[in-house]
């Protein structure tokens, strides 16, 4: 009796269902950056199985990034962190870059002959100045980041928060470290009032990397500077991300003997502020990170850009590159 042909199966697969088979190009693409002779097959393959249990907790979900430090401007670690995001998307995650660019922005003022002015670490953005900005991360550095993340095998698509209106914005004011009662003017610096993401979602929806300019704009029309580490957190909560990532050119919080300290909570944070081990520079950078775990982001992550393939570090292995800080709903480990 003649055998019945094969029926082929039909079903549509779902696109997050559809994704298994990245998962085994993008062990190949680590078994690549791993082509170093002195590495041995065995020792690569216990680097893979490392990140195993790390690819299943952070399938699917969604993690931002702020790029910025050395890692957005010395040319290896540029490449490094696009193949980094690249991986981490085939692998089943959902990268979201958000991008600085201030070193830029101060050349470009430089060679027009107006000299930057900054007032508490804001800076004072005049029409001129906001052109500038608009120009150099809108366009410059934006689209250098997603042709990086192209080049190493992703789909990057270049935004900001103009687009789509997607980040919308009010103008900002600081208040006088001499007199609390005066509030100073710093021009078009804007903070941030509500995130409509769903022009993200729809990206993910279809293996597209967003990479956002830091650009606001509000009901009328006008268009604001923002803070990179303020929209990367603001973006974090309003997708309740897994994890909101800052690349800096520190190891980390340090305690007083210059050691990482890691596994923060709220209440340890505001020990370590109250005694003056967390101070300077690294503050706005806490407050950003501990803002988010408290509205919902599971763990906040400083992390040292300046080590190669630092983000890969920092979510595929136990040990990490930086300091963690948890939320309340987090689980314990990285």
């Amino acid at each position: 009796m003649p055998k019945k042909p094969a029926v082929k199966a039909t079903a549509k697969a779902k696109p997050k269902e559809a994704k298994p088979p990245a998962a085994l190009k993008a062990a190949a693409h680590a078994a690549d950056a791993l082509a170093n002779p002195r590495i041995t097959a065995a020792h690569k393959a216990e680097v893979l199985v490392e990140a195993l249990p790390y690819i299943q907790r952070f399938w699917d979900k969604n993690i931002v990034i702020k790029y910025g430090g050395n890692a957005m401007t010395d040319v290896a670690l540029q490449e490094d962190f696009a193949e980094d995001v690249t991986l981490l998307k085939l692998i089943g995650m959902n990268p979201v870059v958000v991008h600085g660019g201030g070193p830029q922005i101060n050349k470009t003022l430089e060679k027009i002959g107006k000299q930057g002015e900054f007032i508490q670490g804001m800076r004072v953005t005049d029409d001129e100045t906001l052109d500038v900005v608009e120009m150099v991360l809108g366009g410059l550095v934006n689209q250098e980041i997603v042709t990086l993340i192209n080049k190493a095998g992703g789909k990057a698509v270049g935004l900001t928060g103009k687009d789509g209106n997607f980040i919308h914005a009010r103008k900002m004011t600081i208040t006088s470290k001499e007199d609390k009662r005066k509030k100073i003017d710093i021009g078009l610096v804007g903070e941030v009032v509500k995130i409509d993401t769903s022009i993200i979602d729809l990206l993910d929806s279809e293996d597209f990397i967003p990479v956002i300019a830091p650009l606001g704009v509000d009901e009328k029309g006008t268009a604001y500077n923002i803070n990179a580490d303020v929209v990367a957190g603001k973006v974090a909560v309003a997708l309740q991300a897994e994890k909101l990532i800052i690349l800096t050119n520190t190891k980390g919080v340090l305690d007083k003997d210059g050691n990482v300290i890691t596994g923060l909570t709220p209440a340890k944070i505001n020990a370590l502020v109250a005694d003056g081990t967390i101070s300077g520079g690294m503050l706005p950078k806490i407050d950003f990170a501990l803002d988010a775990v408290k509205n919902g982001v599971k763990t906040a992550h400083i992390i040292d850009g300046r080590v190669p393939h630092a983000l890969l570090l920092e979510v595929l292995t136990s040990e990490g590159v930086g300091t963690l800080i948890r939320g309340a709903s987090a689980n314990r480990g990285r």
